[in-house]
């Protein structure tokens, strides 16, 4: 099934025109082969951010509505609409629109700024520092951030990491409102919860809709460049909660007012081309805040490499190989130069079915598994070269930027 990001990228002659018709400027994911074959780092926490305390924790209780020993935020009103309602006058105050904006030139070579797309963010500390999605703002020439109180800021980019689809952004403000970061750890499928952002930047400020936890742990990928697919997105929560062109980045909220997601992803068509409704993707933010502090620290954030193009075995590629029974696992297409698959003798057509006896099921199972470890810890994979099967122990490098 194909996904698309919610984020919209307008030019201002058209914005009127598309906000009155369907709005279809998403980018579209490409499924099926050609991952990358090197996920992310797994999230490790560095200090606190910069110019605040801590977020507050979640406050947690057995809701009245909830079965027994079901652990929920406690909401912010004992009655569902008025918890909404609360929830969104705690919240929308600190979602933000972010713009990218291009410069132009005029018929008499004079540059000017026009709007080039538009995204959400919520602002999660007093400092300023406002969390979105890397492609609300990757190959903006300059951004700004507007505020739902009318104020509108100049906005740098702390750092960005596109493998998470991460952003953090600091605009420098005085008294802004901020959004406390949940835990969402303790997400139950089923609970209620509150997407809100600049849906088609429609103007008058963020939109809000309600859903529900739809599933939890999904596996997404993104779109990627020049038709091949991104990379994979783990720990991600799915929801029903409608999220439209525009939404991209802005905050997946419980009913307790806290943000437990940033909503990133939509489903398109399926392969047969049925148009997939009410599934939505959110970035989990236990998995976002430790790289949140990493690129406030750094500007950056570490991930583990192997150095391998692949794509998922089929029983059609296994028969090419000349390999017999049934095997799950990826075949190597490409061997990047200098990288520690090269230095251990991987080869284009090597098939790897494990790592450290794990066996690769999905497409995104290497990826996933590399991404709990660090740079300079070794893994082992077990790999066929044509019949014969090896034992390869490779120590991760760092990723390139």
């Amino acid at each position: 099934m194909k996904t698309r990001r919610a984020a919209t990228y307008w030019g201002m002659a058209v914005l009127l025109l598309l906000l009155a018709i369907a709005p279809a400027c998403s980018v579209t994911r490409g499924g099926g082969n050609g991952g990358t074959g090197d996920a992310g780092a797994a999230p490790t926490a560095t200090s606190g951010t910069p110019g605040s305390s801590p977020p507050p924790t979640s406050s947690v209780s057995t809701s009245p509505t909830a079965p027994p020993n079901v652990a929920v935020a406690q909401p912010l009103s004992g009655d569902f609409i008025g918890a909404v309602i609360a929830v969104s006058q705690r919240v929308k105050p600190a979602v933000v629109q972010v713009t990218s904006e291009e410069t132009r030139f005029d018929q008499f070579n004079q540059p000017f700024t026009v709007p080039g797309g538009v995204g959400s963010g919520i602002i999660y500390d007093p400092a300023g520092y406002i969390l979105t999605n890397n492609h609300v703002v990757a190959g903006a020439q300059s951004l700004r951030v507007s505020l739902p109180d009318g104020r509108s800021f100049p906005a740098d980019v702390v750092g960005t990491d596109p493998q998470t689809d991460l952003a953090v952004l600091k605009i420098d403000g005085q008294n802004l409102p901020t959004a406390p970061l949940g835990d969402s750890n303790r997400l139950q499928v089923g609970e209620w919860v509150v997407a809100i952002g600049n849906a088609l930047a429609l103007p008058g400020g963020p939109t809000v809709t309600v859903g529900v936890v739809s599933a939890l742990n999904r596996t997404g990928q993104e779109p990627g460049d020049s038709g091949e697919a991104g990379p994979f997105l783990f720990n991600v929560i799915q929801t029903d909660a409608a999220i439209n062109p525009g939404n991209s980045g802005g905050p997946l909220v419980n009913l307790a007012g806290e943000v437990i997601g940033i909503n990133t992803l939509v489903a398109g068509t399926t392969q047969s081309g049925f148009q997939a409704e009410g599934i939505g993707f959110a970035l989990a933010i236990s998995t976002v805040k430790p790289f949140a502090d990493e690129l406030v620290a750094t500007g950056k954030v570490t991930h583990p490499y192997i150095g391998i193009r692949y794509t998922q075995l089929t029983p059609a590629i296994a028969a090419q190989l000349g390999i017999e029974g049934a095997i799950s696992g990826v075949v190597v297409i490409e061997v990047v130069g200098g990288s520690p698959a090269e230095q251990v003798g991987l080869q284009s057509r090597d098939v790897i079915t494990e790592i450290d006896g794990q066996p690769l099921t999905t497409e995104s199972s290497l990826a996933e598994i590399v991404n709990t470890h660090r740079p300079g810890d070794t893994i082992t994979l077990t790999v066929m070269r044509g019949s014969q099967e090896t034992q390869v122990q490779v120590t991760l490098g760092t990723m390139p930027s």
